[in-house]
């Protein structure tokens, strides 16, 4: 399969391995395969599940992109909804003595990314996205960014729209940062924090 162009969209559950460590396993069962299906009805924009990985999902479109400004009201409905449903599963979990961690532990974190190469490999029934900008995408986790959650845009992504995305946020500010990796180099990137969403 030729590669193509295409958005990669990764929300992803931070404090996951502190909660599965933290808390009895039966919580833990129920509650992040709960939040990893709120992410997934969340996705209001088309976008396709290559992968399910334990604390995130990791999406894909391909073809034309959504305006910026759609996907950053994407990404805010993605928390927003997350935030939702983590004061519901504390109230329905109300009999556990764990069941006020679950908020207090858990937050969520959204890595974009675009790449101009990526090949999409039918395996079973799910597509395996395949590429340098798949490792990107995946080492951008695994940031410095000092705040636990946050919306990342990769600069690939950016160059996209070639927009200033600080017009498009009007919640908090916007800083740059950058990661290095050994094998793929340099990857700049923006990011904003989420968590003032919660105050609004």
């Amino acid at each position: 399969m030729e590669p193509s162009s295409t958005l990669i969209c990764i929300p992803d559950i931070s404090g996951f391995t502190r909660f599965m460590t933290k808390v009895d396993f039966k919580l833990g069962f129920k509650v992040i395969p709960s939040l990893l299906n709120n992410i997934i009805y969340s996705n209001e924009i088309g976008l396709k599940i290559s992968e399910i990985e334990g604390d995130a999902v990791l999406f894909y479109r391909q073809g034309a992109l959504p305006s910026l400004k759609t996907l950053i009201e994407q990404c805010k409905y993605f928390y927003n909804e997350f935030y939702v449903h983590l004061e519901e599963l504390r109230k329905t979990n109300g009999d556990s003595k764990n069941a006020a961690r679950i908020p207090q532990i858990l937050g969520l974190k959204i890595v974009l990314h675009f790449g101009e190469e990526v090949a999409h490999v039918p395996i079973g029934n799910h597509i395996k996205l395949i590429g340098e900008d798949i490792i990107a995408a995946h080492r951008l986790l695994k940031n410095e960014v000092p705040v636990e959650e946050y919306i990342l845009l990769s600069e690939e992504l950016l160059n996209q729209y070639r927009k200033d995305v600080d017009a498009l946020v009007d919640w908090t500010e916007i800083s740059e940062s950058s990661i290095l990796d050994e094998h793929i180099g340099e990857v700049p990137f923006h990011y904003v924090p989420l968590a003032p969403l919660k105050y609004e």
